[in-house]
């Protein structure tokens, strides 16, 4: 029976031995291969001495390399944190500190560009996956996970053990690590697998990052279905559609912007019939009606599947395909195994067509926030509904407000808090505003996000300049400190911000006075 992350590896590798499981790029890797990857990572953390749930980073290029060190890692007895290669060295820096990761898992060249910050880490120990000659430093190893390495002997692990870390970024504040236990990460496995009929057959294209829970529910549930899933890292929408034509690819998951890429690939979108493809599905936000109508115009044999969730909580709602004509802007009903429902701004049970906060109550909850119990307090709470003695698992608050029709199909509203959500990624206002004010040029920064076609929502900078303050080198320090995601779209000026009677920033009227001149333009 399955009940940690690497059991699934384990019963797929044993049953297909020989079946294709990861593609990237022109190397292709069977479940052996696989599983020989996973066990060679596992006895080489368990051999530097690794305990159970010590937290090891993976700061990787999308690879094979980082799909077995998730898995090894799971095998050693470890808790797996991936980082988005997208990252600057300072914040990858500040999730191995506030962690406490002792084992860091990366390239050559992710290392040269950690080293400044690795000077002044806690990091114990740093395995190169490409690396013989690795740099003269005490602390790092070459890890080649192509070679054999006996399988170690299991720690007493148990399902509610914490398995991975992901870090997502709240409305206030430096990003938080959502602690997910093995039962989480196989229950999220289980339910998709379920709800969108993943099959053996299964060839999954995987373009997000496997920081993000959506992407690497796509790794998980191939592995829980022996499926080969091809990795691909992408610039034009014509690398999307050429590689799933030539792999045959039946299954796509995307956010809003990859939509937006991909359609604009035309001719070759629509030109090609993708006879593989069964289907996308997409979340991180809403996909545009025009878009959606576009893709299904290009590629009208694939199936559509609108999906919601967050991090803390995996996925909450789906929007069926016999319903996506009905109710196009709906974000669906229930996900299988989960109870949603919506409170008011009082805790009581929102009736149809109220506005509330959506609570997710399953087995995807997370475990919490890593170090911050106050933050885990606020958001994963006992069932308002539930007597004590029916039991004592939490439920997660989303801070999204959505209302749901008669027919008991949910619709998104918007967040309840300051949080941005652009590209299919949650960004905190105040992490880009520390970047502004770091540039000296300013005197007060106010970040908030704004509505955007492609983007869901884009960031929007509105700043008091100290002095002389350039627009192009205020940004340019932004792009050298921020992941493209996060640099500010707009840099605005202004004289003074808006605040509420206790001097803080007004957000609120912030936003609200751009969108009404927007409506107003």
């Amino acid at each position: 029976m399955a009940y940690l992350l690497h059991h699934l590896l384990a019963s797929s590798t044993q049953a297909h031995p020989g079946k294709e499981a990861v593609v990237d790029g022109q190397r292709r890797f069977s479940y052996h291969d696989l599983g020989r990857a996973a066990a060679t990572c596992a006895g080489v953390l368990r051999a530097q001495d690794l305990e159970r749930r010590d937290r090891v980073a993976i700061y990787l290029d999308k690879s094979f390399e980082e799909a077995s060190s998730i898995f090894g890692i799971s095998m050693a007895g470890g808790v797996f944190v991936p980082v988005n290669a997208l990252l600057r060295p300072h914040q990858v820096d500040y999730i191995l500190k506030d962690c406490g990761v002792r084992f860091l898992i990366t390239s050559a060249r992710r290392y040269r560009l950690l080293a400044e910050v690795l000077e002044h880490s806690a990091v114990e120990r740093v395995l190169l996956v490409d690396a013989v000659n690795h740099p003269v430093d005490d602390r790092v190893m070459a890890a080649a996970f192509d070679a054999q390495h006996p399988m170690p002997l299991p720690l007493p692990c148990t399902g509610d053990d914490l398995a991975a870390i992901l870090y997502t970024s709240g409305s206030t504040g430096r990003p938080k690590g959502v602690m997910l236990s093995h039962h989480n990460l196989l229950a999220g496995a289980r339910i998709v697998c379920d709800y969108l009929g993943i099959r053996q057959s299964e060839r999954l294209l995987s373009v997000l990052p496997f920081s993000f829970d959506y992407g690497l529910n796509q790794l998980i549930s191939a592995v829980q279905m022996a499926a080969t899933i091809v990795l691909l890292t992408f610039r034009f929408g014509d690398e999307i559609v050429r590689a799933i034509r030539d792999e045959r690819v039946t299954a796509l998951a995307g956010v809003p912007t990859l939509w937006a890429v991909l359609k604009d690939a035309a001719p070759i979108f629509a030109k090609h019939r993708l006879t593989s493809l069964r289907y996308f599905t997409n979340s991180g936000g809403a996909l545009p009606t025009e878009t959606l109508a576009q893709l299904r115009a290009a590629q009208p044999q694939v199936n559509v599947v609108l999906m919601y969730g967050f991090t803390e909580a995996f996925r909450s709602t789906y929007l069926p395909v016999n319903d996506l004509d009905k109710h196009p802007t709906s974000i669906g009903k229930a996900v299988p195994e989960t109870e949603i429902f919506l409170v008011d701004d009082q805790g009581r049970p929102c009736e149809p067509g109220e506005e509330g906060i959506l609570v997710h109550d399953g087995p995807t909850v997370a475990l919490g926030y890593w170090g911050r119990p106050e933050d885990t307090a606020a958001i994963f709470r006992p069932h308002p509904f539930r007597a004590p003695r029916e039991g004592t698992r939490r439920v997660c608050y989303s801070g999204d407000r959505v209302r749901m029709d008669a027919d008991g199909f949910f619709y998104f509203v918007g967040r309840d808090d300051a949080l941005i959500k652009s590209a299919g990624y949650r960004i905190s206002p105040t992490e880009v505003e520390e970047v502004l004010m770091a540039t000296g040029l300013l005197a007060q920064a106010a970040v908030i996000g704004l509505p955007d076609a492609t983007l869901g929502e884009r960031v929007h900078a509105v700043c008091v300049a100290a002095h002389s303050a350039d627009r192009d080198s205020v940004l340019a320090h932004c792009a050298s400190q921020l992941p493209a995601y996060m640099v500010p779209r707009d840099l605005e000026f202004v004289a003074e911000l808006p605040c509420s009677p206790n001097g803080k920033v007004d957000y609120r009227q912030l936003r609200a006075t751009r969108l009404r001149n927007a409506s107003s333009a």
